[in-house]
């Protein structure tokens, strides 16, 4: 298994392919439909990017495809100079029930399935993780199984009332991986990682927020809430959120020496660029700073 945060190659296991969608490069004002519309992602602006995960009637379960394909939308976007926040929801009022276990029969047969299908889940969060963007899971209703995953990857968690939490791996006879399990104990810590594992028990929003796999609860809707927290992110430099990103996630590690040369390369990025510029510019004028990400 992948250590958890740790950029790997997009590449899958023997047997597996990656998605055409990994070759896609996200357009402005436009609504790109992928996987016969499985996930949807919008840009009508420019700072702040929506992926929805778009199966309602399965309560939005990943299919693997969806698993392949969600790890370089993530990529792609890390890539984009201006891009403040990414946020992760799922269409209907659902966020994610998890793996979609009635394709089980056909993609995990085999414990060498099971491990390639373990892979690509880690490939997928791990890319969700590392992306040098502001990342906002918006969750609404059940959030199960590898839906947690995908909301622990994300570094904020907004949940509304109607949002619920449970990994029911006690009763499926399956063990998580390091990816996701650590991420589970980077949120909660050990003795509560312990209980949500063995017991496999559903949590409320509240019951949630307290154990620390949210860390927002919404007045309104999950959603309206984690796109107002992404707006706000709007005046503040790309540049610093990649770093602050990388800075803190090598303390939280304790890997400051082994990374030493990963937050200089970050740091020297940001003091070169033409944002800093801008940024004390705007100071001296007493306006707002107009950062491009670069």
């Amino acid at each position: 298994m992948l250590e958890a945060k740790q950029k790997p190659k997009l590449e899958m296991p023997t047997g597996l392919t990656l998605s055409p969608i990994a070759r896609w490069r996200p357009p402005l004002s436009a609504v790109e439909r992928h996987l016969d519309g499985d996930l949807l992602v919008e840009r009508a602006d420019p700072a702040v990017a929506l992926i929805t995960i778009n199966r309602p009637k399965r309560r939005n379960a990943m299919k693997l495809a969806m698993w392949q394909a969600m790890g370089p939308i993530f990529d792609e976007l890390s890539r984009e100079p201006a891009l403040r926040a990414v946020i992760l929801t799922g269409a209907g009022g659902t966020f994610c029930a998890g793996a979609d276990i009635s394709e089980f029969n056909e993609v995990r047969t085999t414990v060498e399935d099971g491990r390639a299908y373990e892979a690509a889940g880690d490939l997928c969060q791990t890319a969700i993780s590392s992306c040098t963007k502001a990342t906002i899971a918006a969750i609404s209703g059940p959030c199960f199984g590898g839906g947690v995953g995908l909301a622990l990857s994300c570094d904020f968690r907004f949940a509304d009332q109607t949002a619920y939490f449970g990994i029911p791996a006690a009763r499926l006879s399956n063990v998580y991986g390091v990816v996701e399990t650590r991420a589970l104990y980077d949120a909660v810590g050990l003795a509560v990682a312990k209980e949500v594992l063995f017991t496999g028990r559903r949590y409320t929003a509240d019951e949630a927020r307290q154990a620390g796999m949210v860390t927002h609860l919404a007045e309104d809707t999950a959603l309206a809430a984690a796109r107002d927290f992404a707006n706000s992110l709007k005046l503040c430099a790309p540049l610093t959120i990649k770093g602050a990103k990388t800075v803190l996630d090598a303390i939280a590690r304790n890997e400051t020496v082994q990374r030493e040369a990963a937050i200089q390369a970050v740091a020297d990025e940001a003091m070169a660029s033409e944002d800093y510029k801008e940024g004390v510019a705007a100071f001296a004028e007493k306006r707002d700073p107009r950062f491009r990400g670069v």
